[in-house]
């Protein structure tokens, strides 16, 4: 029960990570609220869990601001909610660029600036972790926008880290490879498409959605105290070689 009698915020809570990292914060003792655009997701994750539920769509600014302020004070604070549209350089739309910034970088930036605000307001101390990509480091083809909002969160956590420093906020990322989702199983099933890339990996594998959450505890607990404005690559290697 690491996180008995703390609560933690997670964006994008309905599937994927964000669900991995509700599941798994709840289970170590953690008060889960959850912000979600797909209530049956939420219903769902309340079922196991007894998240706090909040839908929202987190492309309007003004609806990210009030999940923020529904969600109220809280000691931790999970970035997961991204989408991606795959377009190549060439090919790049206005909608296409506005819909990955909004949700993969400005949503991000506004839960941080609120969640901020409220530790600050009350004493400080607390942590964020933010959910990234490899794709913020190594150039995938079609992936033009999607690259571009995981590094500037990256860029953006940097500065947040220095800022919120004195307050005793934390502010971390991690950088996942491709983690295996539900959406990823089906994406990845057939080996001619992904075993040139596993094989990038020296572990061999992609990675679990329970493997990214447990990296995402470990930031947001005591256990990293003295870490802040990182980086962490949770892809078996694949940064490294």
């Amino acid at each position: 029960m690491q996180f008995s009698g703390k609560t933690v915020i997670i964006t994008g809570a309905g599937k994927g990570i964000g669900r991995a990292s509700a599941l798994l914060m709840a289970a170590r003792g953690a008060k889960v609220i959850a912000i979600s655009r797909t209530q049956a997701d939420l219903d769902s994750l309340c079922d196991d869990i007894g998240s706090i539920s909040i839908q929202a769509d987190l492309s309007d600014p003004d609806a990210t601001r009030a999940a923020m302020a529904k969600a109220g004070p809280a000691d931790f604070l999970v970035n997961s909610a991204g989408t991606n549209v795959l377009e190549s350089t060439l090919d790049m739309t206005e909608a296409g660029y506005d819909r990955v910034m909004d949700i993969n970088l400005r949503a991000a930036l506004i839960a941080c600036q609120e969640f901020g605000r409220g530790r600050i307001a009350a004493g400080g101390g607390g942590s964020i972790v933010n959910i990234t990509s490899i794709a913020g480091h190594r150039g995938f083809a079609d992936h033009l926008c999607y690259a571009a909002s995981k590094a500037g969160l990256e860029g953006a956590s940097r500065v947040m880290a220095r800022e919120f420093g004195a307050h005793g906020i934390r502010v971390n990322c991690v950088a996942p490879t491709i983690t295996l989702t539900e959406l990823a199983v089906a994406a990845w099933s057939d080996p001619v498409k992904s075993q040139p890339m596993m094989v990038r990996h020296p572990v061999n594998r992609f990675a679990e959605a329970e493997e990214v959450a447990r990296s995402i505890a470990m930031l947001l607990s005591e256990d990293a105290s003295m870490v802040t404005g990182a980086v962490l690559p949770v892809d078996g290697g694949f940064l490294a070689v």
